[in-house]
């Protein structure tokens, strides 16, 4: 797939792809072929995504190491197609670079790129983006588990969970027999019990809160405000938006000193 058609088929915003032209023009890919190669290896994403970052350090919007993982995401599709894995699954996964630029805009007013720190996962295949949620391979205690997350735009009705789930089983038992009947953990503000008392009973949150033994919670993990309120981290708690019931019941507990944090738990069977 040529890199114009790759960026057209995850939805990449017309914006995006007139100034990766330009980067196209000062980045010699041929020159950084070692490091494409190491982006794509689980073994080393981390360690190239520094050094790429780096590499950049005038490049304050990341287009330079966006345009550098994208052509990774694109090399990518050759690996998921040898695999027999679903194009699907492949461009579902990959839209996560579409989907972060967005994120970027509504919290900081522009495009940029601004989660390079995550997406080297997606284009080392550590994670997969399966109906609703995303499933990425992990280890806990010494042990191959399963790492839920929630991406911003997903269905997170039980229904909509169910079928992920499901689908998700399919996929590890069909490709990565090593993680199939693993357990599944999660990382997240959704989980955090000081949510409890501002959800009801039919909120789609508790439910998925409702399929986890919580076994810790960390009061101080601000990310909540990241991804309720779609904000930088540090704006002051009394300028954080109301334009949902949850914003208003989370702010006005803020407001009295209550915390609300993260919580990590295991998938009960």
């Amino acid at each position: 797939m040529e890199l114009q058609t790759f960026y057209h088929s995850i939805s990449l915003q017309p914006e995006i792809i007139s100034r990766l032209e330009q980067v196209k023009r000062d980045v010699d890919l041929e020159s950084l072929e070692i490091q494409l190669q190491s982006f794509m290896n689980q073994d080393t994403a981390k360690e190239t995504y520094l050094y790429l970052k780096d590499l950049f350090p005038e490049d304050t919007d990341q287009m330079c190491l966006l345009y550098c993982q994208l052509e990774c995401a694109r090399r990518i599709g050759k690996r998921y197609h040898r695999l027999g894995i679903p194009n699907k699954v492949y461009l579902d996964t990959m839209k996560c670079f579409s989907r972060f630029l967005e994120e970027s805009k509504k919290k900081n007013g522009r495009l940029c790129f601004d989660r390079g720190w995550w997406t080297y996962r997606q284009i080392s295949m550590q994670i997969f983006r399966i109906g609703a949620l995303e499933y990425e391979l992990k280890e806990y205690q010494s042990l191959p588990v399963i790492a839920l997350h929630i991406p911003s735009d997903a269905a997170l009705s039980p229904k909509a969970v169910d079928e992920s789930l499901t689908e998700a089983k399919g996929f590890f038992r069909s490709f990565y027999q090593r993680y199939y009947c693993r357990a599944y953990t999660c990382d997240s503000w959704l989980l955090s019990p000081a949510l409890r008392p501002f959800l009801s009973s039919e909120s789609h949150i508790l439910a998925f809160q409702n399929r986890f033994q919580i076994l810790d919670e960390d009061l101080e993990n601000m990310e909540y405000l990241e991804w309720l309120f779609q904000v930088p981290k540090e704006t002051p708690v009394c300028e954080l938006p109301e334009r949902t019931r949850l914003q208003q019941q989370v702010k006005d507990a803020m407001l009295k000193g209550e915390k609300i944090g993260s919580a990590f738990g295991i998938m009960r069977e």
